[in-house]
């Protein structure tokens, strides 16, 4: 962060005195006005709900600029990521700060591979749920419940726990998944196997059982990795600044990364892929392809409430860079398992047809984003709509903990907390209740 020679003033119409305001420069991006010192000097808070101009950090992780489509993770474009390494590469990367270099990679993967089982007793716990519990519901308490379970990593302010959390937590979560699936389907848990990649072991502990040998489709396994690296980081999100500020009041990392699994579930953060191919199964129970004119119609109108799910996004105003990457996934796993015939598939193609062409949709900038692609990939995968937030969590985890970890480095960090402009009753007496009306 280095301060730049310009400086913001602020002044005020009443006859307050100004003030001087420092301005910093990032290595790319907005500057950002200094604050901090506001309210001591004014006694006045800034407002800015949602935080759509606010600057909460300083980060080093990773950097959206939203009008070029550009996503870098520690500065390398995620375009690059995603052809040219794997998940576990990336989780190195947006941990340390560098891509690793063989010896590196080999141990990393060593590492993770080695923790990937989840204490014995986790099953207990799992089965106090309802079997048709929410994957999300079942995901929160089992993220929340390791701090219970792993009591030597749990001093968010020892490096050496830090550590151990990190990869216990990434190594972990394609388990917990993959557990919380087979318990809302009654199947067996599948334990991992230490020969298999990242993603490769957790879709076997997704989809195999005791009656037969799980054969590996290679294609479905780069597909579920690209998921993951495209959703593993995303700057200062919602669940993203959520586990920061849990993580600022000094709590465990197991219980910080919970509280971000809780944010995710949201159907306006995570659970967007969810909600996009739940959109496709209502317009094909409309009549499908041939109502999709209907639809979109519906969709324009001014005061409707028809919603179109994985289009557009907060913070891209453009072509969403991973939604590109996953474009192309999603055809090659559709080829992969002759699914172009499929309805909801040949539904979201011509969808996404629209989308691209259509003025509405490209005036607005209403380009499909990641969320449409990944859901139809996992759909075909074979993932079933309610795990889908489930897996963005497991792919996020990496990112959230890289941010914590970043922020409990940071010497200017501090507990968390907001100002309001109240606008309640101002002070008044409590009236004996004859008295009250």
């Amino acid at each position: 962060m280095t301060p730049s020679d310009v400086k913001a003033t602020l002044s005020f119409s009443d006859g307050s005195p100004s003030m001087e305001l420092p301005i910093y420069k990032g290595t790319i991006g907005p500057d950002v006005i200094d604050i901090r010192k506001l309210y001591a000097q004014t006694g006045k808070f800034t407002y800015d709900p949602g935080f759509l101009s606010t600057a909460s950090c300083n980060s080093t992780i990773t950097y959206i600029d939203g009008d070029k489509g550009e996503l870098l993770y520690r500065g390398y474009p995620i375009e690059q990521l995603a052809e040219k390494c794997d998940f576990l590469e990336t989780c190195y990367l947006l941990l340390n700060g560098e891509l690793p270099n063989q010896s590196q990679r080999t141990a990393f993967n060593q590492l993770v591979t080695h923790h990937t089982m989840v204490n014995e007793q986790m099953q207990f716990f799992l089965r106090g749920f309802r079997r048709d519990a929410h994957p999300m519901a079942i995901m929160t308490g089992l993220v929340g419940a390791m701090s219970a379970f792993y009591h030597d990593s749990t001093d968010v302010h020892n490096p050496q726990h830090r550590e151990i959390s990190a990869i216990r937590l990434i190594a972990k979560m394609p388990t917990l998944v993959a557990m919380a699936y087979k318990y809302n389907v009654g199947q067996p848990y599948v334990y991992p196997k230490n020969d298999l990649s990242y993603a490769g072991n957790f879709m076997r502990m997704m989809f195999a059982t005791p009656c037969e040998e799980y054969q590996q489709n290679d294609v479905l396994v780069r597909a579920m990795d690209r998921i993951f690296i495209l959703h593993a980081d995303h700057e200062q999100n919602a669940s993203t600044s959520t586990v920061r500020l849990c993580g600022s009041s000094g709590t465990n990392p197991f219980a910080a990364i919970a509280a971000g699994v809780a944010c995710l579930w949201g159907p306006a953060h995570g659970g967007a892929n969810e909600a996009a191919l739940n959109m496709l199964e209502d317009v094909q129970k409309m009549g499908g392809v041939e109502k999709i004119g209907e639809f979109i119609r519906q969709v324009k109108e001014k005061n409707s409430t028809v919603r179109l799910m994985g289009f557009g996004h907060r913070v891209y105003k453009n072509y969403d860079p991973r939604a590109k990457l996953m474009r192309e996934t999603c055809h090659e796993v559709l080829d992969a398992l002759g699914l172009h015939d499929d309805p909801i598939f040949k539904l979201a193609m011509a969808l996404e047809k629209i989308a691209l062409e259509d003025e509405y949709f490209v005036a607005r900038k209403l380009y499909p984003n990641v969320d449409f692609y990944s859901g139809i990939v996992q759909r075909a995968i074979g993932i079933p709509v309610s795990l889908f937030t489930a897996v963005f969590a497991l792919a996020r985890t990496v990112g959230w903990i890289a941010q914590l970890n970043e922020m409990i480095g940071d010497p200017e960090y501090k507990i968390g907390r907001p100002r309001q402009l109240f606008s309640g009753a101002a002070p008044r007496n409590v009236k004996p209740i004859s008295e009250r009306a």
